[in-house]
């Protein structure tokens, strides 16, 4: 049997660029999707193809069905199968919850349109092969901002926490050929989360987690696509969870008592 084959969707940078080079040397085959970061994309292949694995790159905006239908169509054109999907494309709009004015339609729509929609026609078209293949298994990256709805926008956290509850709804009737699981990370150290925050803003949520968490430290990509990629390869008896990946953070601060108070 030949190598499995992978889709990562946002695969250019971050996450799923460290997802996609993690599996590569796993020896699957991947498709790196990229919507604007054309260069970015490329380099990940290259350095996914420095592991032996196959690669296509190819520029798709998942909000857009028939693009979505095109890259599972190149897929099983090049190699035949799908194994694994991971949802990784995201979208958001960096606005203080505060700021009711800072969101219109168009930005929850969009926002919707990739996290929530996007997700869905990405696994729409990969269930079809997965379910002819007998097995198959697809993560989707959520965020702690589904389950704590606290993120970078009102819109956001709402995005996240609908695709939480679509992981739940799907395992249902995915099974038993696939599973479907969520990872919801806390701050990532990456260039999306940098690119919505001042510098300043940026090192004090950084400074913060490594001094305030439990596991005192805040993740980097590589580390979310070891969680990401053990739900496709682990975790055989695992189908509808959202698994927190925060180092603590979902856990809150630990109440100070003085003695006089015990």
């Amino acid at each position: 049997m030949g190598k499995k084959v992978a889709i990562i969707t946002g695969s250019a940078t971050g996450v799923g660029a460290a997802t996609a080079i993690l599996l590569a040397e796993k020896e699957c085959n991947v498709v790196i999707n990229y919507t604007r970061s054309k260069d970015e994309a490329l380099e990940t292949a290259k350095l996914a193809e420095e592991h032996g694995a196959e690669t296509i790159v190819f520029q798709a905006d998942v909000s857009k069905d028939d693009e979505c239908q095109a890259m599972v169509s190149a897929a099983i054109s090049q190699w035949g199968q799908i194994d694994y999907l991971v949802n990784n494309a995201g979208r958001t709009k960096f606005n203080p919850f505060e700021n009711l004015d800072g969101l219109s339609m168009d930005d929850f729509q969009s926002i919707y349109a990739v996290n929530v929609v996007g997700a869905y026609q990405m696994i729409k078209a990969v269930v079809p092969h997965m379910k002819k293949q007998g097995l198959g298994a697809i993560v989707n990256d959520s965020s702690l901002a589904g389950v704590n709805a606290v993120g970078s926008s009102i819109a956001y956290v709402a995005s996240k926490a609908a695709l939480n509850a679509m992981t739940k709804s799907l395992a249902h009737v995915l099974g038993p050929e696939i599973r479907i699981n969520a990872v919801a990370p806390g701050p990532i150290k990456t260039r999306w989360l940098k690119g919505g925050m001042s510098d300043e803003a940026y090192e004090s949520l950084i400074k913060q987690g490594e001094t305030n968490l439990p596991l005192k430290k805040v993740a980097s990509a590589e580390d979310v696509a070891e969680v990401l990629v053990w739900f496709l390869e682990g975790a055989p008896l695992i189908t509808g969870e959202v698994l927190i990946v925060d180092s603590g953070a979902h856990l809150g601060q630990l109440p100070k008592y003085s003695t006089d108070d015990l």
